[in-house]
């Protein structure tokens, strides 16, 4: 196992782990997320899918361990916005020197609803929208093209626009020996021996080193 090197699969370029390829401090991505594209370059994560980021928010994006990100997600930030309290929708202060106002006041075109935080096995379905201040709970999934405008729980799968609650992946017994156990901690050796559990569904048989 190497968490660390870009493409995990042999011959295959449209997945990656998309760890390996994040240069911005303000995107935070745990071991063995992977990224699938095969649209455009997968490692062109930052550019393509990460709109509306800029420095001057100092919004995050942090996002778990083994997750599963589908072509074509976009996480939505801050600068996206506009001010809804305004009288006017018109980003003005982004225009301070067309409309003589001060610089320094440019946030002041949007609302800031703060970071984007993905929890840990996590999947993504094709081009979802995860809208800026959103926070999904371990082991939840999103369907394709739904649009997450609220948090989502641990282990619910969401679907449609905005995104609303299908079901829970497994009784509420389950998911709390889920969130406990925090497999995704484990180092690999500890995974390695327990993957076949894991895989399984078989919650009752994993042993922690």
């Amino acid at each position: 196992m190497n968490s660390k090197r870009i493409y995990p699969r042999s011959g295959d370029k449209e997945t990656i782990y998309l760890k390996s390829v994040i240069t911005n401090p303000n995107i935070i991505i745990g071991d063995y997320t992977i990224y699938n594209d095969f649209v455009t370059d997968p490692t062109k994560f930052e550019q393509n899918n990460v709109l509306y980021h800029y420095p001057v928010n100092n919004d995050k994006l942090i996002v778990g361990k083994y997750c599963s990100i589908a072509c074509g997600v976009k996480f939505m930030f801050t600068s996206g916005n506009h001010k809804i309290t305004s009288l006017s929708t018109y980003p003005f202060p982004i225009f301070y020197e067309e409309w003589k106002l001060n610089g320094c006041d440019i946030t002041n075109a949007w609302d800031n609803n703060g970071d984007i935080v993905i929890g840990n096995d996590v999947w993504i379905g094709y081009e979802a929208v995860i809208m800026q201040g959103v926070h999904i709970g371990d082991g939840a999934i999103i369907g394709t093209r739904a649009v997450v405008t609220k948090d989502v729980p641990p282990y619910t799968i969401v679907g449609g626009i905005p995104a609303k609650e299908i079901r829970k992946r497994f009784p509420e017994d389950v998911i709390a020996k889920l969130i406990k156990l925090k497999w995704w901690n484990w180092d690999d050796v500890t995974v390695e021996k327990n993957l076949q559990n894991i895989m399984s569904g078989n919650i009752n048989l994993i042993e922690e080193l």
